[in-house]
């Protein structure tokens, strides 16, 4: 899960899993969407896939690329106590607040 992390902790990774969302997509498209040159966001690509997050596929010299959700899936599921602990504390907040104005 560390490399997940890694890799979610670039906002030009985390907006290509964002444009991966409508689907699978060539390189040179992804690539247009930002202001580096392809061999960039092919790098940033490459940080992707190595930890799971995308899957590439190939037609002689086109790459595509797709969104593979499994190890978001695990971030989920490692967050959700500190969500957990987050509503609890607010709750509390909140019910502090009614008692003060009563």
């Amino acid at each position: 899960m560390t490399d997940v992390f890694g890799a979610l902790a670039s906002p030009v990774r985390r907006e290509i899993l964002r444009l991966l969302l409508t689907g699978p997509q060539p390189v040179n498209a992804l690539a247009e969407r930002f202001d580096m040159s392809r061999p960039s966001v092919s790098e940033h690509l490459k940080v992707l896939r190595e930890a799971g997050l995308v899957g590439e596929s190939r037609d002689g010299r086109h790459r595509r690329y797709e969104l593979l959700a499994e190890p978001l899936s695990e971030v989920r599921d490692w967050l959700t106590p500190y969500e957990e602990f987050w509503r609890r504390k607010l709750r509390n907040l909140h019910e502090l607040l009614d008692s003060e104005e009563s």
